[in-house]
């Protein structure tokens, strides 16, 4: 958290706990604005529970401030009208609902009137071509792919400034996932800061500015995606300790 300028998102010293279980302890990140962070770390590390406290779903102690201002008290839907949204590990899409739907409701805390909608809309099918095609279909017959644009598409129809996304390649194959990273990179060139929490700690390195380990509840390491990557004990640990690519 260097540098003058104030970072877009601030975590300091964060707890979550579980009644007397603390999932999180002690936990402290930065993210620029326009940057990528990812946050890697085995099953059950806590960086799901971290998400949630910032979203406002689990509640937390600790510094927590989104461009400055503090976010305790804010409940989801007052963070959602301030630029932050998420993006679930399983998606939550409404599947008896078709993806139009879907999409609309993803608007709602937005309250935008029907012309600033459709250009929304329509900004989202531009992105996501297939979903335009798919547009009258019911959620629940989408493939793993496409329920992950639609998952993002609908985030975006709030206009977030910063969206985190909780393990977007889960249950994915390959080639599906590289297209949902690469997807992930144009967001920031459009103005869009990432925060990634992701299983997949190849893929999330290379699509990361700045990387973070979080091992039972605390930051185990951090820095540079590309040193991280490069770090003995995360090409042991995560990375399988080659350069293979088909993880």
């Amino acid at each position: 958290m260097s540098g003058a300028s104030t970072p877009m998102l601030e975590i300091g010293d964060l707890h979550v706990a579980y009644g007397q279980v603390e999932a999180v302890r002690g936990v402290s990140l930065g993210l620029e604005a326009g940057q990528i962070i990812s946050v890697i770390g085995p099953n059950g590390a806590g960086k799901t529970t971290l998400l949630g406290a910032v979203m406002g779903l689990l509640p937390s102690r600790g510094l927590l401030r989104f461009e400055g201002e503090d976010l305790h008290g804010l409940d989801v839907e007052a963070r959602v009208e301030r630029g932050l949204c998420l993006v679930p590990e399983k998606r939550e899409l409404f599947g008896e609902l078709s993806v139009l739907d879907n999409l609309q409701l993803g608007a709602y805390a937005k309250r935008l009137r029907s012309d600033a909608l459709k250009r929304r809309l329509q900004s989202v099918y531009d992105r996501f071509p297939r979903l335009a095609e798919r547009r009258k279909q019911r959620a629940d017959t989408l493939s793993g792919g496409e329920r992950q644009m639609l998952a993002v598409g609908r985030a975006l129809m709030s206009e977030p400034r910063l969206l985190m996304l909780d393990e977007p390649s889960l249950g994915l194959a390959p080639l599906i996932v590289r297209d949902i990273l690469a997807i992930v990179r144009r967001l920031r060139e459009d103005g869009v800061s990432i925060l990634l929490v992701e299983q997949n700690a190849r893929a999330a390195l290379e699509s990361s500015d700045r990387g973070y380990v979080l091992e039972t509840g605390e930051i185990a390491l951090e820095g540079d995606s590309h040193a991280l990557a490069d770090d003995p004990r995360v090409q042991a640990t995560y990375l399988g300790g080659g350069t293979h690519d088909d993880d």
